[in-house]
């Protein structure tokens, strides 16, 4: 992963950049499209995110759109053969193959949730479809105040299948709000989106949202990595299990995390009354 303060293209669809320490932004970028999200695209996110995962240069990662919105969604026209001409001999053969793109395609977005590293996600304009999948696999969403949100499967004919009916009511909480929104598949706006949990803070424009990222993410940055990457982990387990279970992965998970460093570097700060941030901590 490029350590440069400018945008990168190792990619087609997204640009890669380090705007701070320790701090990736991926940015979807195919502005002229909307952002829609390609063949290129789907294969490109495991790519960028398997990648940061094993960067050890960065603690924490930004994810955001260019151009006049977030992301329109799917691009039907470029993904209209694979999705209407499937392959296969027999209903069976074609089934299976149909199972196959599905589940690759849900990898697109289970590995920004699989990534240690924290992910904040925001949001400008339009996100739809397959944007709130991803934004759903985030780990915090922020957007502008003249953002929106749309479950748009049901009005193209199909069940969301990469995340979003899976992930939302675990992010918003409430069942009939989920429902009513994937059944209908009617836009959610900025107040809407706050005052139900699916964003923690809305900003006047992209520019105060990209600073209020940048300033989070610096934030997260500073705090030790064993900390912070396994704090991400645990919440995710906890989310998907009872809280007997959740305690017991804790405890095995912080019988050797609590041996690090990081610790009595974090603990030394405090005593001294500074920000854990003036602390050193090693690379993870």
């Amino acid at each position: 992963m490029s350590s440069s303060d400018g945008p990168t293209s190792p990619y087609t669809t997204l640009t890669i950049s380090r705007p701070a320490e320790s701090i990736t932004h991926v940015q979807l970028h195919r502005p002229d499209k909307l952002n829609a999200m390609n063949k290129a695209f789907w294969r490109e996110m495991v790519e960028c995110f398997n990648e940061i995962t094993e960067d050890k240069d960065c603690r924490v990662v930004v994810v955001s759109g260019a151009g006049k919105i977030f992301t329109a969604g799917i691009d039907l026209m470029d993904m209209a053969n694979d999705i209407l001409q499937p392959k296969g001999d027999d209903a069976a053969r074609v089934s299976w193959n149909f199972r196959k793109f599905i589940t690759k395609y849900q990898e697109t977005f289970s590995v920004i949730e699989k990534c240690p590293k924290p992910v904040v996600v925001a949001v400008h304009g339009a996100c739809i479809g397959g944007g709130v999948d991803l934004i759903t696999a985030c780990d915090i969403r922020l957007c502008t105040q003249d953002a929106w949100f749309q479950v748009k499967e049901v009005d193209v004919g199909l069940a969301a299948d990469v995340g979003t009916l899976q992930r939302l009511p675990k992010v918003i909480g409430s069942r009939s709000l989920v429902n009513e929104l994937a059944l209908t598949a009617r836009k959610m706006y900025a107040d809407e989106a706050k005052s139900s949990g699916l964003v923690s803070r809305v900003f006047a424009d992209k520019e105060a949202m990209m600073a209020g990222a940048l300033e989070m993410a610096g934030e997260i940055a500073g705090r030790s990595p064993v900390a912070v990457q396994g704090t991400k982990i645990n919440l995710i387990y906890s989310r998907d299990h009872s809280v007997d279970e959740g305690l017991h992965f804790m405890a095995t998970w912080n019988m050797s995390m609590l041996q690090t460093e990081d610790l009595t570097k974090s603990a030394q700060a405090a005593i001294e009354k500074k920000s854990p941030k003036t602390a050193v901590f090693s690379k993870l």
